[in-house]
């Protein structure tokens, strides 16, 4: 069974995807949350470039993937889980919440570390945010990541299947929580103690260092909470906040092509968690 989702496993994270996008953008049309800054063809198309531009790196130059390392892991017998007994149900619904809190810790680590912030600000200097906003990363921070993944799978020893599962689930959530729809409040702060909502993840992308400062989690909204980094709102309200970092405000400044060279800019946009000073030359 394993061995039948794994070799299915690109079409499976595409389809899904493809799927939610559809959704997402048909809501976004019908209820969004705020006013778009550009067109949304040309925005859109441009983040759907760099995640092709992204899918193409990782299969050219990574041989093997987590769900792949998974299987190696399970006939070597690698990893913590592979030295107990406990039912599959319970490796798998570890495993997702032991992937979860390591991509929060990536993400934080991303907003940390001054050269790590430089690929990461790729997706934080859009600004839009919708839907497209979840799938655009650097490739190189694509890559950094799978690497923090591969390396989870030796150490920890996951099912396959929850590799791929929790792959998917990244996936659709970030396309999820970077919609720009709008969902009734009372709802929104139900959903937010299950999910990272929209509104949530909202207050991640304001130009204001505190608040792009928080809301780090993707999928599950506990490590935020639990950890000190929630904000509940932004201080301007959805419909007035501003998106996006400084110095790159300017449209010809994310290019697709200025997008990929922006990490080596000499300005670095000014937000990791390093104390350091406001943006400048």
């Amino acid at each position: 069974m394993q061995a039948v989702i794994l070799a299915n496993e690109p079409w499976i994270r595409l389809g899904c995807a493809a799927a939610l996008l559809l959704v997402m953008v048909l809501w976004e049309s019908h209820a969004p949350r705020r006013a778009a800054a550009e067109g949304r063809l040309r925005h859109g198309a441009r983040n759907l470039a760099v995640a092709a531009l992204d899918v193409l790196v990782v299969r050219l130059l990574v041989p093997l993937v987590p769900a792949g390392l998974a299987l190696v892991a399970a006939e070597r017998g690698w990893g913590l889980l592979h030295q107990l007994s406990w039912p599959a149900w319970l490796e798998i619904g570890l495993s997702l919440v032991a992937f979860d809190f390591a991509i929060y810790l990536q993400h934080v680590t991303f907003h940390a570390v001054p050269a790590l912030w430089r690929l990461h600000m790729v997706h934080h200097a859009d600004l839009d945010f919708n839907t497209t906003t979840g799938v655009r990363f650097h490739p190189l921070e694509i890559l950094l990541s799978l690497g923090i993944k591969l390396g989870l799978v030796l150490v920890l020893g996951p099912p396959a299947v929850a590799v791929v599962l929790f792959e998917v689930l990244l996936n659709a959530t970030s396309l999820f929580n970077h919609g720009n729809v709008r969902l009734p409040v009372a709802f929104d702060r139900w959903l937010r103690w299950i999910v990272v909502t929209p509104d949530m993840h909202r207050v991640h992308h304001s130009i204001a260092r505190r608040e792009t400062n928080s809301n780090f989690g993707f999928n599950l909204p506990w490590w935020d909470r639990l950890l000190g980094t929630y904000r509940d709102q932004p201080a301007a309200g959805h419909e007035t906040m501003t998106i996006g970092i400084e110095p790159f405000r300017r449209r010809d400044q994310v290019l697709f092509t200025k997008l990929l060279t922006m990490p080596f800019a000499r300005q670095r946009g000014g937000y990791p968690i390093d104390g350091g000073e406001e943006p400048g030359p």
